[in-house]
């Protein structure tokens, strides 16, 4: 045992939650996000304005034409899974090699491709890891392991992880249109505060395929975090902070939370509000693609996926039994106040209250 802890220390393979579950779970959020979230943005500008560079097909691929958007979007498995070698600290030849890995386990897992994603990312570069630099002819050896158990485990855990998630986030989405109020609740809380912990709610609704009223629940809640924390701590952090939380991420807050877990309680009985207005009131859906479920207002992400999916519904949303709407009046008031107004106010007005009884004390919320 002790001569296996010391080969895992010398290849810098740490297994434990914070390596799997934080920092290999965040940095496939990002690579999900260069990828298919910055193509779908190209796509959707392109298209509603007229862009004619973001709407021209650039080449071919199989007869299916692909714009800048389009080939982003196509490389989101290969994104992923090198921005999972990365954080795993893998060395370059098994970085590398992870395009391959991740291409083929995206498509092998279908809707539920990330998560997949995730777990033979993860195998294929500690494997990788483990040979790297131990024979002589490592050019050739470390990219055919990496490849091979990568290709292997997609083969045989990217289809039944890909279903699973599938249809658990097919569950959620129907659970939510039964019971609209609780389920938005739920849904609102559970995300909100998945998007402030050190893990990454986007990527946990691209590996569900959230849509419809549970994607507009969970953007709901990730508003609720973000905005709220931003307006609820603007008299330590000022407008710097206002910007870097409302736009950026709430995770800011989480050395705070820390020590004193009662400055969370605002953010969180916001989202549980909100959540059921966004299922019940507004039925607001998100029907873009299933990332921007939890992104909130990070890069105005969640409001641009609600958006898309009004005027080009996703393909999971359109699986899912998304069509293409004309927006009403309603459905933007409905849009703005679940994503701006409402979080402000509410995270305010309990902050106010929390302040008065002592449980939230100036300094608390400083992120300097």
């Amino acid at each position: 045992m002790e001569k296996l802890q010391a080969f895992f220390k010398r290849k810098n393979i740490v297994i434990s939650a914070k390596r799997y579950g934080i920092d290999a779970l965040g940095a496939m959020a990002q690579g999900l996000f260069c990828s298919l979230l910055i193509g779908t943005i190209l796509n959707t500008l392109g298209t509603q304005f007229g862009i004619g560079v973001l709407t021209a097909q650039l080449i071919q691929i199989n007869g299916v034409g692909y714009t800048a958007g389009g080939l982003a979007s196509f490389m989101s498995g290969p994104a992923m899974a090198v921005a999972i070698g990365y954080a795993l600290q893998a060395p370059p030849l098994v970085l590398f090699s992870l395009v391959t890995v991740g291409y083929a386990c995206n498509a092998l897992g279908g809707a539920g491709g990330p998560l997949a994603v995730l777990f033979v990312a993860i195998i294929a570069a500690e494997v990788g890891k483990m040979v790297s630099k131990e024979t002589k002819v490592d050019i050739l050896v470390t990219p055919i392991v990496t490849i091979l158990v990568g290709l292997g485990a997609s083969w045989v855990i990217a289809p039944p992880i890909g279903g699973a998630a599938s249809a658990f986030g097919v569950l959620i989405m129907q659970a939510t249109e039964l019971q609209p109020f609780f389920m938005g609740v739920i849904v609102s809380v559970l995300v909100g505060i998945a998007l402030t912990l050190p893990i990454s709610s986007a990527a946990i609704c691209a590996a569900l395929g959230l849509t419809g009223l549970a994607g507009g629940a969970a953007v709901a809640g990730c508003c609720a975090n973000m905005v709220g924390f931003a307006v609820l701590s603007f008299r330590e952090n000022r407008w710097g902070g206002l910007v870097s939380q409302g736009i950026g991420t709430s995770m800011l807050q989480m050395p705070n939370i820390v020590k004193n877990p009662k400055i969370w309680l605002p953010a969180i009985l916001t989202s549980a509000v909100t959540g059921p207005l966004a299922t019940c009131v507004f039925r607001l859906e998100m029907n873009g693609d299933p990332i921007n479920s939890g992104m909130g207002t990070c890069g105005l992400c969640g409001q641009l996926g609600v958006w898309t999916g009004w005027v080009n519904p996703s393909a999971t949303a359109v699986a899912n039994g998304a069509a293409a709407i004309t927006p009403t009046a309603f459905d933007w008031a409905g849009l703005i106040l679940i994503s701006f107004v409402l979080p402000a106010v509410l995270t305010w007005a309990f902050g106010l209250f929390f302040r008065k009884i002592g449980w939230i004390k100036e300094g608390d919320l400083s992120l300097a």
